[in-house]
């Protein structure tokens, strides 16, 4: 037979169900902080983004690359043209008015976080010098996207962000540090949560 329930044998268990209570909230907090989000979004070779390509987009500096960005953006929908010895081709893809840009920041890896509305354009360089530079408009999204990390039989050398001439883009260190430290939150809770 149990023994009746008194406030004496409750308050054990509303001690432990507090806790729980108060480490599941700390958790959903932490994991709110950390920005996860669903899927990301993904862009693809010849997608509704793509802005055009650049046949070989070498010399790859951060003005050259600029420029390629730039000159496709002026290019009319659905043409080709060759420019210093690269051939530029514009897609039929309408972004409407698009203004001029400028270098923002390089990266090499298939993931990348593009904040809320800092940029315009991503450059991904395929292969090098020997293949050429695939340009997606990116200004209409937000949050972490992925892009290929081959086109056809070449791999992704790395990718070139640039956001609106003149623009000050915020560095990515600080973003890094809040992700680190909500981790270490979210590994502390869970520590925490495993003993009760």
């Amino acid at each position: 037979m149990h023994a009746p329930f008194t406030k004496k044998n409750l308050n054990p268990i509303r001690k432990t169900t507090m806790k729980a209570l108060k480490y599941l909230l700390a958790l959903a907090v932490a994991y709110a902080a950390l920005g996860f989000a669903p899927d990301a979004r993904a862009l693809l070779i010849h997608d509704t983004h793509e802005l055009g390509f650049v046949s070989y987009g070498s010399p790859s500096g951060d003005a050259d690359n600029t420029f390629y960005v730039n000159h496709l953006s002026g290019m009319s929908l659905g043409s080709a043209g060759t420019l210093d010895g690269r051939s530029y081709t514009r897609t039929s893809n309408d972004f409407g008015s698009l203004s001029t840009t400028s270098w923002a920041l390089n990266g090499t890896t298939t993931t990348i976080d593009l904040g809320t509305n800092l940029y315009s354009y991503i450059l991904a360089k395929y292969n090098g010098s020997n293949y050429g530079s695939e340009v997606w408009y990116v200004g209409d999204l937000s949050g972490v996207i992925t892009i290929p990390s081959t086109f056809g039989k070449f791999n992704l050398s790395g990718w070139t962000l640039f956001g609106p001439a003149g623009s000050q883009v915020p560095e990515g260190g600080s973003t890094l540090a809040l992700l680190g430290l909500g981790l270490i939150a979210a590994a502390a809770l869970r520590a925490k949560l495993q003993k009760i």
